[in-house]
């Protein structure tokens, strides 16, 4: 049935290119000049910004590697295999994700993935079974930093598999990526459980906390809190998240800028996407 799908699609792409070669005499002879043939197709508006972005993406993640998506190994949310239920399950909640690699010794070591919703059962005050991290382990998929993003995206569709731990030339553990980070090379920003109306660039999720689009422009950040942050050099919460770091940024990097903890919640090869904002400790009387 796969194939049958996939040579649909193929038909699809190829009636596209068919339709396009008729508005224009010369064949492209290589990825640079499809490219160019794809976006002065936009112009003469047989294709729509939309699909011109996917085209553009599924044509980038057949020269892109894991290396280049991953999650490095020091930002990944882990469980250790020694600790206990209660030690882990706060970062479990405050991080939202749905699979963790579990770790021995080291980050270096993943012996497993745990999924979130197998924890439900050890939550409630009335838990009837003992917690043993090896009776909900499942086994991690391992792939080299030098995958095709094209060939893993594959992999994933046909294992059913959604995330895979990232291994170096000696077998450590490098990274993590998910099917998710692949989708998102092709057809940009997916929202997910932290998304909210786009007419609410902030918003509050606690009394100290919030959750901004990295969009949001500096002007909106200081009216919603009283804030005068400059923006000369940068027009948005991403600049000047950026501007602090001195680099871009990965999921789950924090940094401290005035009275404010900035935690990126999602972001990709390209751009970041997502902020959550605490106010910390001395920040008391902020606007809530």
């Amino acid at each position: 049935m796969n194939s049958d799908k996939e040579g649909g699609q193929e038909s699809v792409l190829l009636r596209w290119m068919r339709a396009i070669s008729h508005h224009f005499t010369e064949t492209p002879e290589n990825r640079t000049q499809l490219i160019a043939l794809l976006r002065e197709a936009r112009e003469h508006e047989l294709l729509d910004t939309d699909a011109l972005a996917m085209m553009e993406g599924v044509l980038q993640v057949s020269e892109l590697r894991v290396r280049d998506i991953m999650i490095p190994r020091a930002q990944m949310v882990v469980v250790a295999r020694n600790d206990s239920i209660k030690k882990f399950l706060p970062q479990v909640i405050e991080s939202a994700h749905s699979r963790f690699p579990v770790i021995g010794d080291d980050r270096g070591e993943v012996v497993g993935i745990i999924l979130a919703k197998d924890l439900l059962a050890y939550t409630g005050k009335k838990q009837r079974k003992r917690f043993d991290i090896r009776e909900l382990l499942r086994p991690a998929v391992f792939v080299p930093e030098s995958k095709r993003l094209n060939v893993l995206l594959k992999e994933f569709r046909t294992s059913r598999n959604h995330m895979a731990i990232v291994v170096d030339e000696y077998g450590t553990a490098a990274g993590l990526v998910t099917i998710e980070d692949v989708l998102e090379q092709i057809v940009g920003e997916i929202d997910d459980e932290h998304d909210f109306d786009e007419d609410a660039p902030i918003r509050k999720r606690g009394e100290h906390d919030y959750t901004a689009k990295a969009h949001t422009t500096i002007e909106e950040f200081n009216a919603y809190f009283g804030t005068d942050f400059a923006d000369d050099e940068f027009d948005t919460l991403s600049g000047l998240v950026i501007h602090a770091l001195g680099h871009l940024p990965q999921r789950g990097e924090r940094i401290d800028i005035g009275r404010f903890c900035f935690k990126v919640l999602r972001s990709d090869s390209r751009r970041v996407y997502l902020l959550s904002i605490r106010l910390r400790q001395e920040a008391k009387g902020a606007k809530g």
